[in-house]
């Protein structure tokens, strides 16, 4: 019988079209380009860890600033996109062609050069040499190509447009048109700068991306994949359409630390796609399922598809509360996915899979809040007791944690011992037990533990972070067997050092071939970033889509929304979000204020994101539905137009965080807020699922999917029927802006509408959100906003605008008019508009349940 990894997907098994897809098709069989193929990316993941260290600087050794660093990386990503992946289709990959090594080498020098010659570059800026254009035109040439082979023609295409847009300005239509840039001055822009290849989204691949990556690798070669997809069997496999929810929690857990919708599917879907069938799941909805699990397995935090790390240099927050932002959202998406998957199993009348042993109601509820106190117990030692312990140990804290730390494996490996190993097969064939199987990896929860340490309370970097618990991971894949021999007092192979050996080696040579794809793509996506700030195409975008608009809000979005979509279908996730929230983001952050709306900038990056993402299971590119109709045997269109069905909440979701902030816990402020937010967002979400697909407690009328829809919109944007009878803001004149910012609270923020001419002659209104700071009078919170003001009879106009200031960074000008100043009206919670959504939604439950006892009696 075929083996579910094995099914062709166009002509190739699931694991050879993964190959060809993230990490390069190319098997050869000869010993030297199989050893080298093995050896330079495992040198890649030393170079990594030893930059992500603070081992440089405590030895002062080998310190790289970060654009030496992003041309090793780069060079090395070059080196292996030549020899790992084929030049065709038809091309061999037995063994590597001899121009291909040649290419390999031109273009790894061709990106080391700005390492190896760093210091004669810094000393010409502006002023390059013959042979620095030649490896610029070489490099960029020889990187095009790369993107080519890694990830197919689409970005290759759009970042040689970008780049021909930037010679060719004087030739192109007078709406774009623009001088041209020389070839001077284009390729010390794109290669010989960090404004180019070598900028801030290549840094981010270098700095974060990597290491969050490897970790990831690290976590799949010891056995946490497994646990993971397993544990989620054994606690929802026997529910109505089990497999299928089993798919959605262990794709989310999988996603915390993938980066590849399409690694994503195959990981787990081997083991979920065949189950799901099982149960009576049809080839596509049963992959439609596993698509779009993991395709919003790169919303959750904390690796996003490596777009929280670009967003942390694009957006200028920290790491940290990217995540906070992200995670509502994430978490909200994927309930309402298991929920839509429990209805799909109530209109087919399926069953969940037979439990070896069954489980009484009271035991399934004792071990569901024993779980909770444990992880509640676990987080709160782990915060309480090591912030004891510095206040207590002071310096010596690290080594008392590490021995602590220490002492925890030890005791969760003891526990593990006690159960019988994890099985790794590819079928599930019946339930696993829930207690044995959670007990069986409770230390692979120890390196994720330690990254949220670092990242939360330490508020170490983010890389720094990734690398101890890297450090920790690496310790645990190495001595988890011989400890595990010793425990269990077994002789078997299966718990010899050498077989843990082997598992680091082979994460760490997965972890870098893995990062192949995402340090090109970086790379290629900085020449269009480039070309936005070489040409200035970034202010005629925006007059464009204004233009096209009409200045509507919703239009942009939408209109942004199709292109995420379009460039998604070719582009990998990162490049998408690139080359949109580049030429975007400004647009829609401009326009909202101009609407009155005051738009916060992550909003709109994770806008851009969200639809980047779901062009992974659109037809008809979708190359995640592609990965799952061959692991179904379902036809693929049909998959992804299924999948995309299924993830219609997710599309909605940016649209309701643009215009309630809430949603990313931007504003919330008590924990009462914060309860009611989640409450309305996760109820909103269900009934959106139920009305989407047709189905409450049974099918719904067509007046009831309309009243679900209603009560979905209610309970995600209280504020627009609220608004009608009480309006959030109260317009008052200018002039009593001194008086109304000695009336508000300290640190909190001033709306202002201004006016004025832009530095092209147009005119501007637009509404700005400045914070006022902890000033004690209003003129002091006045200088704090950053601008002085004058007086022209009933009207304010700005007089100097301080460089950095608040005013500065909302664009406010020299001579720009402050037409009014909205303040926040004292007014009755606008969550209560869920009041009479609930009432609704009690009535729709009411007629449903007696549908529903009629159709059983």
């Amino acid at each position: 019988m075929t083996k579910p990894s094995e099914r062709p997907v166009a002509g190739k098994s699931v694991h050879e079209f993964i190959a060809e897809v993230d990490t390069g098709g190319r098997n050869p069989v000869g010993s030297i380009p199989k050893n080298i193929l093995f050896f330079v990316p495992l040198a890649w993941t030393f170079f990594q860890l030893w930059n992500a260290s603070p081992l440089p600087y405590l030895f002062n050794i080998f310190i790289l600033n970060s654009t030496e660093a992003r041309a090793i990386h780069l060079a090395f990503a070059m080196f292996l996109a030549y020899t790992a992946f084929p030049t065709f289709k038809s091309s061999p990959r037995n063994y590597i062609p001899f121009q291909d090594w040649g290419l390999a080498l031109i273009a790894s020098a061709s990106s080391a050069y700005i390492f190896l010659f760093y210091t004669e570059l810094s000393s010409r800026p502006g002023a390059p040499l013959l042979i620095d254009l030649i490896v610029a035109v070489v490099g960029l040439i020889l990187l095009l190509e790369a993107t080519r082979r890694a990830l197919g023609p689409p970005l290759m295409v759009v970042a040689a447009v970008f780049m021909l847009y930037a010679f060719a300005g004087a030739y192109m239509p007078d709406v774009i048109a623009h001088k041209g840039a020389s070839l001077t001055k284009g390729m010390t822009h794109y290669w010989l700068t960090t404004e180019g290849v070598f900028g801030v989204a290549l840094g981010v691949s270098t700095d974060m991306v990597f290491m969050f990556v490897l970790f990831g690798s690290l976590l799949e070669a010891a056995g946490a994949g497994n646990y993971f997809i397993r544990t989620a069997f054994a606690g929802l496999g026997h529910m109505r359409g089990g497999p299928a929810k089993a798919a959605v929690v262990s794709s989310a857990m999988t996603g915390l630390v993938s980066g590849s919708s399409i690694a994503n599917v195959v990981t787990t879907g081997t083991f979920t796609i065949p189950l799901m069938k099982k149960v009576g799941f049809t080839p596509e909805k049963a992959g439609a399922v596993e698509v779009a699990s993991s395709t919003n397995g790169q919303l959750t935090p904390p690796v996003m598809g490596a777009a929280a790390f670009l967003m942390v240099e694009y957006v200028g927050i920290s790491y940290i509360e990217v995540i906070k932002h992200a995670f509502l959202p994430a978490i909200v998406s994927y309930i309402a996915l298991v929920y839509i998957v429990h209805l799909e199993a109530c209109k087919m009348g399926l069953k969940g899979m037979v439990r070896k042993r069954s489980r009484t109601l009271l035991q399934s509820l004792f071990t569901f809040v024993a779980t909770i106190l444990t992880l509640i117990i676990i987080g709160g030692v782990t915060y309480y007791g090591l912030g004891w312990i510095k206040t207590v140990a002071g310096e010596a804290t690290i080594w008392v944690s590490t021995g602590l730390l220490l002492v925890a494996y030890i005791a969760l490996l003891k526990l593990a011992c006690k159960v019988p190993e994890l099985e790794v097969t590819t079928e599930i064939t019946e339930l696993p037990p829930l207690r044995e199987t959670a007990q069986a990896g409770f230390y692979f929860l120890l390196p994720i533990v330690v990254l949220m340490w670092c990242l939360t309370v330490e508020r170490l970097s983010p890389s720094l972070s990734a690398f101890w618990a890297t450090v920790l991971l690496m310790f645990i894949v190495i001595t988890q067997r011989p400890l595990k021999r010793w425990l269990r007092k077994s002789d078997s192979e299966e718990f010899s050092f050498g077989r843990g050996w082997q598992e680091l080696i082979s994460g760490m040579v997965s972890g870098a071939r893995n990062m192949i794809g995402i340090g090109v793509a970086t790379s290629a996506a900085g020449i269009i970033v480039g070309t936005v700030t070489l040409t200035g195409i970034g202010l005629v975008m925006t007059a464009f889509v204004e233009f096209i608009s009409g200045g509507n809000l919703v239009l942009i979005l939408l209109f942004t929304a199709v292109i995420s979509l379009l460039l998604g279908m070719g582009l990998p996730t990162t490049a998408n979000y690139i080359v949109v929230s580049t030429l975007m983001a400004p647009v829609i952050v401009s326009l909202g204020a101009q609407n009155g709306l005051i738009v916060p900038l992550i909003a709109v990056h994770l806008f851009v994101f969200y639809f980047g993402i779901l062009a992974d299971d659109t037809p008809p590119v979708g190359l995640a539905a592609f990965a799952a109709a061959g692991i179904s045997g379902g036809d693929p269109i049909r998959t992804g137009i299924q999948g995309f069905t299924y993830d219609i909440r997710t599309a909605i979701l940016p649209f309701i965080f643009i215009f309630n902030n809430e949603i990313l816990m931007i504003g919330v402020g008590t924990p009462l807020h914060f309860v009611v937010v989640v409450f309305g967002a996760v109820v909103a979400m269900l009934m959106f699922a139920a009305a989407t697909q047709g189905y409450f407690l049974t099918r719904n009328k067509i007046w009831e999917t309309i009243c679900l829809l209603l009560v979905t919109f209610t309970l995600l944007r209280p504020g627009f029927f609220w608004d009608q009878w009480y309006p959030e803001l109260t317009e008052r004149p200018a002039t009593e802006l001194v008086s109304i910012l000695d009336e508000m609270a300290p640190n909190s923020h001033v709306r202002l509408q201004v006016k004025g001419e832009k530095f092209d002659g147009n005119e501007v209104t637009k509404t700005v959100m400045l914070s006022i700071g902890d000033g004690s009078t209003g003129e002091d919170r006045l200088r704090s906003l950053g601008l002085t003001t004058t007086e022209d009879g009933e009207n304010l106009r700005v007089g100097m605008v301080m460089f950095g200031s608040p005013a500065d960074r909302a664009l406010i000008r020299f001579g720009y008019e402050i037409t009014s100043v909205h303040v926040e009206n004292e007014r009755p919670p606008k969550q209560l508009m869920f009041i009479p959504a609930l009432l609704l939604l009690a009535l729709i439950w009411f007629f449903q349940r007696r549908r529903v006892q009629r159709q059983q009696a």
